[in-house]
Parts: structure tokens; C-alpha cells; sequence
């Protein structure tokens, strides 16, 4: 099960280190689920990701207050702003528009009342 444990966690790293650059693809989310499957497949890779300069603290913060750091939050509404401009900028049909706004809006506000990292 170990073996299986660490490759979900490379998965869940990789997809995050993607959505690091991809809108839409949460990054620390992901980055969560991966410090869960290391922590049941491998000390080392659970140790490195908690010590990473980047990853480490966003972990903390989740781990110890539930927390996002402002500047993630920031970014994350730029982010989704920029998509569903896109989105509108492209002419989808407005049933899909609602549909994004009202899924992007509930991430929103699930950002935002988080406390700060």
C-alpha cells in the first residue's frame, strides 16, 4: 500500500506544481493531498515537502488554522477572474457562464473566509 500511497502523492505534487501555472487547477489543494499520502507512504518525502520553502509553510498554515495566506488569496482572484473573463470573452452560452460564476463565486467566498496565513 505504501507503493500506492507515495505514487498518488507524486500524482497530487505534480498536479499541483502544474496548477502553480494552469488557472483553474488549485494548487494547494493538491499540495495537501500530497503531504496526506506521503505521510502514509514515506517519512523522507513527507519531510522534504513540510521543509520545502515554498509548499512548507502553505502546509503549516492549513495544518495549524485552516489557513490561506492573503497574497494566495489574491492570486487566486485574479486567477479566477481572468478565467471567467476569458470564458465570457470566448461568447460560451450564458447558461454556462451562470453556471461558472455561481461555482467560481462559492470557491470565492470559500477563500475569503478562511483565516490568514
Amino acid at each position: 500500500m505504501r507503493i500506492f500511497w507515495a505514487l498518488f502523492g507524486l500524482l497530487s505534487l505534480s498536479l499541483g506544481v502544474i496548477g502553480i501555472i494552469v488557472p483553474l487547477l488549485p494548487t494547494v489543494p493538491f499540495i495537501l493531498l500530497a503531504a496526506f499520502f506521503f505521510a502514509r507512504s514515506s517519512e523522507r518525502l513527507h519531510g522534504w515537502l513540510l521543509e520545502h520553502p515554498r509548499f512548507g509553510p502553505m502546509i503549516d498554515d492549513w495544518n495549524t488554522r485552516g489557513a490561506i495566506n492573503p497574497r494566495v488569496k489574491r492570486i487566486s482572484t485574479l486567477s479566477v477572474t481572468a478565467v471567467f473573463a476569458l470564458s465570457y470573452v470566448m461568447g460560451l452560452k450564458p447558461l454556462i457562464l451562470i453556471i461558472q460564476a455561481v461555482t467560481l463565486s462559492a470557491v470565492m467566498v470559500f477563500v475569503w473566509t478562511r483565516p490568514n496565513g
